[in-house]
């Protein structure tokens, strides 16, 4: 009788652990794939269209070039060797703050109102499918045109390029950067130094070696030269936002995504505009690296035109030489991500089982897999370590950033909420006790969702692009700091799968509302500056709004967009 009892518990604990890694879910609707949809292919922008479409982009484009000229005063300009500091001309925006947060805040409202009417030629109604779609090529002039005027501007929104700068020049001092922060390192009176916000000085860098050891190239060229190394800086993100390019649209093919779609949420989303290219942040090279590297492995799995279910049924071709030259490729190229910012290895695990269901779907597979990717991976961070010179100091300071309380990651609101609860009922301050317990459960359920993520994939019910968007989202929501520019790394990858109106909605709501709600970090505002810059702002939009009601596509008009509808979905072509 008692081991009837038993064999029966553990008959009912091993089905409740099947059901929660999601073995046996039915069917894809009881699982995140209801995020996605395929878009059908439809025809490009009438004359009409095309002409609504020019005035889209002249407006962001003004809107660009008024935020770049007002961070002439409040961006963030150097504390030491500022080009503008005692100008009689250009100088005039520093000495007028309000005016130039004023001419800020309306430039970025024409920048987030201009990308959101130009998703009317790109997505359409959020919960529809246009009748006509703006062309690739409409799309990157409309992008280039608006990323220029932010690429000559200082740096916005933060100041975390100059930290980039001095922990490049430790490194090139011959210095460990993961054992001594610019004070340390550089001294208290150095300019690089003195231009690192007051909270970094003391801490360590807590980015890979791949990203110091290239920064410290850029100290050794651009030396004490401030100007110099903020540009150099400013086109490495470039060329991580080129690869997001380059890669997204590619992705979002693979999975049946119009890329034009993909790349108006991902690539022309204010949040990239303004921060990995306004801010200069490296996250562009981290996920520009990631998205090419799984391009590049996905192309070894499914071939230039497959997907996961093509596979399904089939006799696909032999593993051959080419595609094991890819998927060493695309690995290696992940793993270089993750030398930039460790996050991103986990696009690894995702790749990983999708080839373990191209090689069988068997637990043998899966191990088959792991062993070789984590070959690949191990073998890449260690020359990348050994070769810079820089060992693996950095896996002791990934949670450096921790000492920062966001108001946007979810259990470090929920700590500092109770805290202050407690405070009010006169238990006392216990916010940090409680962040100790609401940040390690979070991230026990960011790495439940990953590992349901993986199960999803090598069952074939996710695609692995969409299901490691899922799960990079999970990471960031419940991480223990959400800087705004960390969204990107769930919405980028996302854009290339998740169509429907359930994601789509939020993240365009999240990418306008927290571009709006980020201060530029150049000057200290007074309260009665920020709500007289706001006014003027608004006042600015609402004439502008006037002018513009009748020749731009503020409502939705016949022929801009339809309800959903099947169609041919997109495939690779290339």
């Amino acid at each position: 009788m008692f081991v009837a009892v038993l064999e029966g518990a553990a008959r009912k604990t091993l089905a409740f652990g099947r059901r929660a890694l999601g073995l046996d879910v039915p069917t894809p609707d009881h699982t995140v794939a209801v995020l996605h949809r395929d878009e059908s292919e439809v025809p490009g922008l009438d004359r009409n269209e095309r002409a609504q479409l020019d005035r889209i982009r002249l407006m962001g484009a003004t809107g660009a070039v008024l935020m770049a000229i007002a961070a002439l005063g409040i961006g963030a300009q150097p504390v030491h060797q500022n080009p503008v500091s005692g100008m009689r001309v250009l100088g005039i925006f520093a000495r007028a703050h309000t005016g130039s947060l004023a001419m800020c805040m309306f430039g970025t409202v024409l920048v987030i109102g201009a990308w959101l009417l130009l998703g009317r030629f790109a997505v359409g109604g959020l919960a529809g499918s246009p009748l006509h779609r703006l062309s690739r090529s409409q799309l990157d002039r409309t992008l280039l045109l608006w990323i220029i005027p932010l690429s000559v501007a200082p740096p916005m929104f933060s100041n975390d390029v100059y930290s980039y700068l001095a922990q490049s020049e430790i490194a090139a001092r011959g210095i460990d950067p993961y054992l001594e922060g610019p004070v340390a390192g550089l001294g208290i009176d150095n300019v690089l130094t003195n231009n690192v916000p007051t909270i970094w000085r003391d801490t360590p860098a807590p980015y890979g070696p791949l990203f110091l050891w290239i920064g410290r190239g850029i100290a050794e060229l651009t030396g004490d030269n401030i100007i110099a190394g903020v540009w150099v800086h400013r086109l490495l993100a470039l060329a991580g936002v080129a690869l997001i390019v380059w890669a997204l649209p590619r992705l979002s093919v693979r999975c049946g995504v119009a890329p034009v779609s993909a790349l108006w949420l991902g690539a022309a989303n204010p949040l990239v505009l303004f921060h990995l290219v306004g801010g200069v942040h490296n996250d562009a090279l981290m996920l520009g690296l990631m998205l090419a590297g799984v391009e590049l492995m996905l192309r070894a799995i499914y071939g230039n035109g497959g997907k996961p279910d093509r596979l399904i049924g089939t006799n696909p071709a032999p593993f051959d030489g080419r595609a094991y030259a890819l998927l060493i490729g695309g690995a290696v190229v992940i793993t270089l991500s993750s030398s930039v910012k460790f996050t991103s290895i986990i696009a690894l695990g995702f790749v990983g089982m999708a080839l373990a269901r191209r090689w069988g779907g068997t637990l043998q597979a899966v191990v088959k897999a792991a062993l070789l990717l984590g070959l690949i991976a191990g073998v890449t961070t260690l020359l990348v370590s050994w070769l810079s010179g820089l060992g693996f100091g950095w896996i002791f300071t990934l949670n450096t950033a921790s000492a920062v309380r966001s108001w946007m990651s979810l259990p470090t609101v929920i700590g500092i909420i109770t805290g202050f609860g407690g405070v009010l009922l006169g238990l006392g301050d216990h916010t940090t006790a409680l962040l100790s317990i609401t940040r390690p459960i979070a991230a026990a359920v960011a790495a439940y969702v990953t590992v349901r993520m993986l199960v999803a994939t090598g069952t074939g019910r996710l695609h692995p692009v969409g299901a490691l968007g899922v799960s990079l989202g999970a990471i960031v929501l419940l991480f223990p700091v959400v800087q705004p520019w960390y969204l990107l790394w769930a919405i980028v990858p996302l854009a290339a799968w998740a169509t429907q109106p359930v994601f789509r909605v939020p993240a365009v709501a999240f990418s306008a509302v927290v571009s709006m709600l980020v201060m530029p970090r150049g000057a200290e505002f007074q309260v009665f500056q920020i709500i007289g810059a706001a006014l003027a702002a608004a006042v600015c939009f609402a004439l502008f709004f006037a002018l513009t009601r009748h020749s731009l596509p503020w409502r939705a008009q016949p022929g801009v967009s339809a309800p959903s509808q099947e169609g041919t979905a997109y495939r690779v072509t290339s």
